[in-house]
């Protein structure tokens, strides 16, 4: 929301007004309740079940013949995303910026 700095300031009075009419009004359901963080990722209630005795099943695959393991992040990326190898291993594009 865009402010204008220039414009004149409201007096102590209607300030007092308006916080007592938000106070009256309770806590606000807009999207400024919103943490920006958590925007991106929605958490979801599952109601207070108890999920303590499932588990949950990874197929983990190795790494391929046309991947490489970045020595800088440690990340498994695609041969398409190596920038250089050095003498302790490969560094791929994104730690060489």
């Amino acid at each position: 929301m865009a402010t204008d700095y220039d414009a004149p300031r409201k007096n102590d009075d209607e300030t007092a007004e308006s916080i007592e009419a938000l106070k009256e009004r309770g806590p606000s359901k807009g999207p400024s309740s919103i943490d920006s963080e958590d925007a991106d990722n929605p958490s979801f209630d599952l109601g207070g079940s108890d999920l303590s005795d499932v588990e949950l099943d990874v197929v983990v695959l190795p790494q391929q013949a046309d991947e490489f393991t970045c020595v800088n992040c440690f990340l498994v990326r695609h041969r398409s995303q190596l920038s250089r190898e050095i003498d302790l291993g490969p560094i791929c594009v994104e730690c060489d910026a």
